[in-house]
C-alpha cells in the first residue's frame, strides 16, 4: 500500500529531579488512530501546512513540489506546532523544534503516514487537553514510560517506544536537544519479518535481514525491535 500522506509528532521535554520527562497523551480506547495508546502530541499534515511551507520556499515560484524533502519537513514543522497547540493548549515556538527522525510504516500497514518526529523543550504552560480527542496526559521519564508499557499499565506503539528508548541516555533536556541537533536525523523505514517462536520482529536499515542482499551487511549486524508479548528488545550493532 502506498503512502497516504504525512504527519508530525512533537516530543515535549522538561527537566525533573529524576531526569528529563516527556509528555504523553492517552488516545480514546475504542475509536480513532492508535486507539488506547499513549502517544506524543501530533497529527496529520494539512494542505494549509504545505501552503505555508511553500510560501517560504527557496525557489522561483514558491509552489509546493511533491517529494521536495525541505518543503515536506517545513510543512511537518508547521503541523507539529499546530497539532500540539490544538491537542494540549501549549504554544511551541517553531524554531525550537529539532528534527530527530522520520518514520515510514511497513508496506502492509493499513494506514501509511510518513511521520516526522521533533524534540522540543516544553514551554512552562498549563496542559489543556482537547477532550474530544484525548483521555488523559502524563509527564514521565522515558524509563518509567517503558516500565509501564512492559507491565501492561500503558500501551505504546513502536515509534513511541523506540523514541523513548533513545532518550534513556540523556540526563538533561539540554543534553537531549544538543545530541539531536548535532546528529543526523534518521529515517526508520520499517519492515516486518515473519513471526518466529511467538515473537514479532521489525527491522530497519543496517540489519542483516533488512534487504534481500545480505552481503550488504554482516550476518551479525542488528537494527531491530523484537516484540515477545510486552517484552520488547531493541538491538543495534
Amino acid at each position: 500500500m502506498t503512502l497516504v500522506g504525512s504527519a508530525a509528532t512533537v516530543v515535549l521535554l522538561r527537566d525533573s529531579l529524576a531526569g528529563p520527562e516527556v509528555l504523553l497523551l492517552e488516545r480514546p480506547r475504542h475509536t480513532g488512530s492508535f486507539a488506547g495508546a499513549w502517544v506524543f502530541p501530533g497529527g496529520r499534515v494539512d494542505p494549509e501546512d504545505y501552503a505555508g511551507a511553500s510560501a517560504n520556499a527557496d525557489n522561483d515560484d514558491g509552489a509546493y513540489r511533491p517529494g521536495d524533502e525541505a518543503q515536506e519537513l517545513a510543512a511537518a514543522r508547521r503541523a507539529g506546532v499546530r497539532e500540539t497547540q490544538e491537542e494540549t493548549g501549549v504554544a511551541v515556538p517553531p524554531e525550537s523544534l529539532v528534527h530527530v527522525s522520520c518514520w515510514i510504516p511497513p508496506r502492509e500497514a493499513t494506514k501509511r503516514l510518513k511521520t516526522w518526529f521533533f524534540l522540543a523543550p516544553a514551554p512552562k504552560q498549563e496542559i489543556r487537553l482537547n477532550e474530544g480527542e484525548l483521555m488523559d496526559y502524563a509527564w514521565l521519564t522515558p524509563a518509567e514510560a517503558l516500565r509501564r508499557h512492559r507491565e501492561a499499565i500503558m500501551q505504546l506503539v513502536t515509534p513511541t517506544w523506540v523514541t523513548l528508548h533513545s532518550l534513556l541516555q540523556d540526563s538533561t533536556v539540554a543534553g537531549a536537544l544538543e545530541r539531536a541537533s548535532s546528529g543526523q536525523p534518521e529515517t526508520f523505514q520499517s519492515r516486518r519479518l515473519a513471526a518466529s517462536g511467538g515473537s514479532q520482529v521489525i527491522v530497519w536499515a543496517g540489519d542483516a535481514e533488512y534487504g534481500q542482499d545480505t552481503l550488504a551487511a554482516q550476518a551479525t549486524s542488528r537494527h531491530r525491535l523484537t516484540m515477545n508479548g510486552l517484552n520488547w528488545i531493541y538491538e543495534r550493532s
